[in-house]
C-alpha cells in the first residue's frame, strides 16, 4: 500500500529536525493522527508562535523573546565576565548551577573547515566589540572539547593574546565517581595538564 501524501508530507517535515530517522518521523506523524483536533491545533499555533515570537539577543545571541534577554538587561550581572559558548542551549547548564553570575556570548556553532564554517560565520567580531565596549575583564572559553570546539578556542584566545584580559578554558578531565580503567586517553591527558596543587 502506497503512503498517503498528506502523512508523508509531515514524515517529511519531522525528518527535518536533528537527530529524527525516518522511522521516528513516521511514529510521530501516526501520532499526530491520533491527537484531538484541538490538539492539533495547540502544537500548530505553538510551531508558529515560536518562530514570531523567539530570536537571538542583539548583545549575546542567546535565545529571547523580549527586545534583549533577561541576562543582558539584568544590571546586577557582572558584564566585565563573559562565558563564550557555541550555542543559545550551552548556557543553561552554567544558569543551572546557580553559582555564575557574569554574562554570556554566543558564537552560533564552531570553526569548520569540513562543514564550510569559518570566522566569517561566527559571531567572533560582536565578541571583539562587545569587550572594548563593556570593558571586560575575563573570558572563558566554554566551546565543546572536540576538534572543532578546540580549534575556535584557540583562534578565539589567540586573538585576545595582547588584549590585557584573562583568557581561560573551561577544565576537562575526570567525572566525580569516574574510574581511571574507563577513563580514554584524551579525557586522562587532559586532567593530568589540568591538574591543580592541593
Amino acid at each position: 500500500m502506497k503512503e498517503l501524501q498528506s502523512i508523508e508530507r509531515l514524515v517529511d517535515s519531522f525528518s527535518k529536525l536533528p537527530g529524527i530517522g525516518h522511522k521516528s518521523a513516521q511514529k510521530m506523524a501516526y501520532s499526530v493522527l491520533e491527537m484531538s483536533d484541538e490538539n492539533v491545533e495547540e502544537f500548530s499555533i505553538a510551531l508558529k508562535e515560536v518562530k514570531n515570537k523567539v530570536h537571538k539577543c542583539p548583545i549575546c545571541g542567546s535565545l529571547t523573546e523580549e527586545e534583549i534577554c533577561e541576562i543582558c538587561s539584568d544590571s546586577k550581572r557582572d558584564h566585565t565576565r563573559i562565558i563564550v559558548v557555541s550555542y543559545p542551549k550551552d548556557i543553561f547548564p552554567f544558569e543551572k548551577l546557580g553559582t555564575y553570575n557574569g554574562v554570556y556570548h554566543v558564537l552560533g556553532g564552531t570553526l569548520s573547515a569540513i562543514n564550510g564554517v569559518g570566522v566569517e560565520d561566527l559571531s567572533i567580531n560582536d565578541l571583539l566589540e562587545r569587550i572594548k565596549k563593556d570593558n571586560v575583564q575575563e573570558i572563558i572559553l566554554a566551546t565543546n572539547p572536540t576538534i572543532d570546539g578546540e580549534t575556535t578556542a584557540l583562534y578565539i584566545a589567540k586573538l585576545l593574546e595582547n588584549k590585557n584580559i584573562n583568557v581561560s578554558r573551561l577544565a576537562y578531565g575526570l567525572p566525580m565517581g569516574g574510574h581511571l580503567e574507563y577513563a580514554d586517553t584524551l579525557t586522562l591527558s587532559k586532567a593530568l595538564e589540568g591538574r591543580k596543587k592541593i
